[in-house]
């Protein structure tokens, strides 16, 4: 089966329906700010460019969500490279046992297919499985991809008992993600609570907008009260992307 060219994982190409979907989720934001804070359609085409921002936020996180998704199929791939060593099967060959063994858990488009085949492919190319695994690891940008090609690299290379070396280096980076894992369900809640805490003021501000008009009235469309909101927008900004920022540690 052939796959495309060699994938970077720091870049993410959403497709057509999906990025129209979240420039018009931008576009609503922005629109959602300029009501309740400027209550002004000159507003709403000053913040459009920021939609454009959103994206970019949103392709981030979809990249993140991408590596951290290889790395627990890495993982898997690390214990089938293990098991067809401890076999007898060579460095080599380990790859081309593993990817049978991927495939009974993975589609052929899974990441870690995709990328099983092309080390297979490069190593059928007389490319040595170091430098495959390399250039694997460089455009993943993943961690524990990275510190599994320079153990295997330094093994390989110094004739060290490989098999051993990569069953121990599969318990730390299995426990590395455990710890993850728990640190994501320990913050869960938080994180719920924190995305329900950035959608109060919003609320508040509605909620006084439609319920008591007149209190807010001296807000909008005058000098004084755009200054006012627009302090009240940057402190509410500041306030979300740190609130994102404490929940979302690594």
């Amino acid at each position: 089966m052939k796959y495309k060219k060699d994938i970077d994982y720091n870049s993410c190409d959403m497709k057509l329906l999906e990025r129209f979907f979240t420039y018009v989720k931008g576009v609503f934001i922005c629109a959602v700010f300029a009501v309740l804070f400027y209550k002004s359609i000159i507003a709403f085409f000053l913040l459009l460019p920021f939609s454009y921002f959103y994206v970019s936020l949103k392709k981030k996180q979809k990249i993140k969500e991408r590596k951290q998704k290889l790395a627990l199929e890495f993982l898997e791939g690390m214990k089938s490279i293990a098991g067809a060593l401890n076999a007898g099967y060579s460095a080599e060959n380990s790859f081309e046992e593993a990817y049978r063994d991927l495939s009974l858990i993975y589609t052929r488009d899974a990441d870690i297919m995709r990328e099983f085949y092309s080390i297979i492919h490069k190593i059928q190319m007389n490319c040595t499985v170091e430098h495959a695994l390399e250039d694997f690891a460089m455009r993943s940008d993943v961690e524990e991809i990275m510190d599994f090609a320079e153990v295997f690299a330094t093994a390989k290379r110094t004739g060290g008992d490989m098999i051993k070396i990569i069953k121990n280096t599969c318990k730390v980076i299995e426990g590395k993600l455990e710890m993850q894992r728990e640190i994501d369900i320990s913050i869960a809640g938080k994180r719920y609570e924190a995305n329900i805490m950035n959608l109060v003021p919003l609320g508040i501000i509605a909620y006084m907008w439609f319920f008591s008009s007149d209190f807010m009235k001296p807000m909008y469309h005058n000098i004084t009260g755009i200054m006012i909101m627009t302090i009240a927008l940057l402190v509410y900004l500041i306030a979300y992307f740190l609130s994102q920022k404490i929940v979302n540690f690594e």
